[in-house]
């Protein structure tokens, strides 16, 4: 009978952590990202009539970890989704793809050769690029986040315009010095 009762025990915890599970997780690719024709004028035309605060460009490549952590760690989980879509028209762009797009200015481009205007480094991704209602970089952070806190924080960096007054790295400082001092 206690056996019977630990193997019960043991399938509803389970399945509950699974139900909870399922709340917290989506998959970046549904519920992330926006539904592009490759016209980025019309998705910064979205943004501004959805009353988004600009549009983030989530620049990978197949073949990148740091892509593939940020989306199965961070960028799936629901809060992190919601406060993105939030804020942000979000894209996802493969910078090996030779697809044709129109970038903000109206000129006919490629994927490929866009992620070469807009990155520093031309191999390195993730890139984060964000760009403001008038289709001008604001702000650029190439590389995977620590975590779901340090992602987030960059969404308030780029939303609310911190980057006219501050580095990214000095921002994350000053929110974590905030956290120990619990404010």
């Amino acid at each position: 009978m206690i056996q019977l009762f630990r193997i019960f025990l043991a399938l509803f915890l389970a399945g509950h952590f699974a139900v909870v599970l399922a709340d917290t997780l989506r998959d970046p690719s549904k519920y992330f990202y926006e539904q592009t024709l490759g016209d980025l004028t019309d998705d910064l035309q979205d943004a501004k009539d959805k009353g988004k605060k600009g549009v983030l460009i989530f620049f990978q490549q197949e073949e990148c970890p740091f892509c593939h952590r940020m989306k199965t760690t961070i960028m799936n989980q629901v809060k992190v989704q919601d406060y993105y879509r939030e804020r942000f028209h979000i894209l996802e762009i493969d910078i090996e793809s030779n697809g044709d797009i129109v970038d903000f200015d109206g000129n006919d481009t490629t994927m490929k050769k866009y992620f070469e205007k807009i990155a520093r480094n031309k191999g390195a991704t993730p890139v984060f690029a964000f760009f403001d209602l008038k289709g001008k970089l604001v702000v650029r952070y190439t590389g995977a986040t620590s975590g779901v806190k340090e992602f987030l924080w960059l969404a308030d960096y780029a939303s609310n315009e911190i980057y006219k007054q501050m580095t990214f790295s000095r921002y994350k400082r000053k929110m974590r010095n905030q956290e120990r001092e619990g404010k």
